[in-house]
């Protein structure tokens, strides 16, 4: 009789250990959800609702993707760092929730490195100084000049004080020495609303977001990061003598630490195909995205410095989520 049992013990063991297994080559088997921690309509949700599609095609299952907004991306981050490491739960995030909140907040319900695993970086994209084009500046020397002719009276709108939208805002007030005043809002796409009526004076924005506004002649360009022939016309930051003000973004994609490795490379990979498919690739380009192809490792690695960079920027000003 005990030895019996022993073999039966046994035997549920091996059965035991080999289910994690089986389940990661079968991997995946069911529907996929990409968390996107921000409102609707942001540059964040257009990359999800981008990639998710040929993701499926990818991987031959449905992605799916949900908005789980509020706290400057804190709240969806959380429920992803609380989902099952299983390979059917992931976050799409912008630079801010990731890389920028752990200098913000004095407490997070999650730790950034212990909690998620990267799986890439995704994309990066321009950003410009937007304006409604009534506004009296036409460039962001001009916005320097008559914000010095008018401390704290010229307004901008942000997706919160997390966000880049907002702390590139705050790298030009430490480079130029002015200050503005900072109207916040849940998401970038609420911001619009207000500056296309005129209520806004500008907006630091994905250019990808701003560019069918900056075409149909609803915004004006103030300056884009980087060169790029969506709008060729556009002056730079570097033109404009703006050169510390890096304030760059990224959409990215983590899994709940814990997530097998083997799924984490083989999402890294379809990713990395699916950007270079010809119809997700269109899509990018049309919003001036440029894919960013680095190994999982390459990619917790950039991150790594990143949060750095931004660590002492906010602590140099004092900057805080905290209020």
């Amino acid at each position: 009789m005990f030895i019996r049992i022993v073999r039966l013990l046994f035997g549920m063991a091996v059965f035991g250990f080999a289910m994690p297994a089986v389940a990661q080559e079968d991997w995946p088997n069911r529907p996929i959800k990409f968390v996107v921690p921000t409102p609707p309509g942001g540059g964040t949700d257009l990359y999800a609702r981008a990639l998710a599609p040929a993701l499926s095609e990818q991987l031959k299952q449905p992605a799916i993707v949900e908005n789980r907004p509020g706290a400057g991306g804190n709240i969806g981050a959380d429920a992803v760092a609380r989902a099952a490491p299983d390979g059917y739960t992931f976050l799409v995030s912008a630079t801010g929730t990731m890389v920028v909140n752990p200098s913000l907040y004095r407490e997070l319900p999650f730790d950034v490195e212990r909690n998620f695993t990267p799986v890439a970086r995704g994309v990066t994209g321009p950003f410009a100084f937007v304006s409604h084009p009534a506004f009296v500046a036409k460039n962001l020397n001009e916005l320097v000049a008559l914000a010095r002719s008018k401390p704290g009276q010229i307004s901008f709108g942000s997706a919160g004080v997390g966000s880049v939208s907002y702390l590139a805002v705050r790298m030009l007030e430490e480079e130029a020495g002015v200050s503005f005043l900072h109207v916040p809002y849940k998401g970038l796409g609420q911001a619009y609303q207000d500056l296309l009526g005129g209520q806004l004076d500008f907006v630091y924005s994905d250019l990808g977001l701003a560019l069918p506004h900056i075409q149909a002649g609803r915004m004006h360009p103030l300056a884009v990061t980087a060169k790029t022939k969506l709008i060729p016309q556009a002056p730079t930051l570097g033109d404009a003598g703006f050169k510390d003000v890096r304030a760059d973004n990224f959409f990215s994609v983590y899994a709940p630490a814990g997530t097998p490795t083997s799924i984490i490379d083989r999402l890294n990979a379809a990713i990395g195909s699916a950007m270079r498919s010809p119809t997700l690739a269109a899509k990018l380009e049309a919003q001036g995205w440029t894919p960013v192809f680095e190994t999982p490792a390459q990619f917790a690695a950039s991150v790594k410095r990143e949060r750095k960079r931004w660590a002492a920027f906010i602590r140099r000003n004092g900057i805080t989520a905290d209020q």
